[in-house]
């Protein structure tokens, strides 16, 4: 069974932090990069963020410097450590992987950054 779980989001002023997990099953996390996308109201969803199984990262433009991606890999969990929040990073964020030929999302966690 592939299972992907967010968790941590929330209300934060502008200039805030949060720091947002994704816990994942061990077939998925052991073997693909993990990835943060966002999706925000009438927008379509977006990548954010991306870590492989090495620790290399990746970043989206509009967070690059504000967001930080790590991996713990005994609990097989993905955090992403946003700071600097900005009313434009309100969206629901997914953590997402591919396995067996296609892409599994979680159910998503909201986070609003109120201005």
């Amino acid at each position: 069974q592939v299972q992907l779980v967010e968790s941590g989001g929330g209300l934060v002023q502008a200039g805030g932090s949060l720091r947002l997990s994704c816990a994942a099953s061990r077939n998925i996390f052991s073997v693909n990069a993990i990835d943060w996308f966002r999706q925000a109201p009438g927008k379509q969803r977006e990548f954010v963020a991306r870590i492989t199984t090495g620790g290399s990262t990746n970043y989206a433009d509009s967070v690059k410097g504000r967001f930080t991606i790590s991996r713990d890999n005994a609990k097989s969990t993905v955090y992403m450590s946003m700071n600097s929040l900005k009313p434009e990073d309100t969206a629901i964020y997914y953590c997402s992987a591919y396995y067996g030929g296609r892409r599994f999302w979680g159910q998503g966690t909201q986070v609003t950054v109120s201005s």
